[in-house]
C-alpha cells in the first residue's frame, strides 16, 4: 500500500518523542504490508469516512482510505487528536 502523509501528521510526528516515533514507524510500515493486522486495532470513526489504528495503548493515527489501495495519514498522536479532526 502507498501512503501519504498530511502536513499537520508530518508536524505531529516530529513532535513525538524519540522512542514512540521508532513504534510509530514499525506499526505503520505494518499498516502498510496489512492495514487490518490484528495489533493495530484498525477501525472506522463513528459517522466519517476516516479510520484509525492503534500505534501502542494511547497513541492513535487517524487516517483515510484513498483510491487505488492508497492511504492518506492524517494525525497522529493520544486520544486528544480525536477532538482535532475537522
Amino acid at each position: 500500500m502507498r501512503i501519504f502523509f498530511t502536513s499537520r501528521f508530518e508536524r505531529s510526528f516530529k513532535g513525538l518523542v524519540s522512542q514512540l516515533q521508532q513504534l510509530a514507524r514499525m506499526k505503520i510500515d505494518l499498516f502498510r504490508e496489512s492495514p487490518f493486522h490484528p495489533t493495530l486495532h484498525t477501525h472506522k470513526l463513528s459517522n466519517s469516512e476516516l479510520w484509525a489504528f492503534s500505534v501502542d495503548n494511547k497513541n492513535r493515527v487517524i487516517f483515510r482510505f484513498q483510491k487505488d489501495g492508497e492511504a492518506l495519514l492524517i494525525n497522529i498522536g493520544d486520544h486528544s487528536i480525536y477532538r482535532k479532526i475537522a
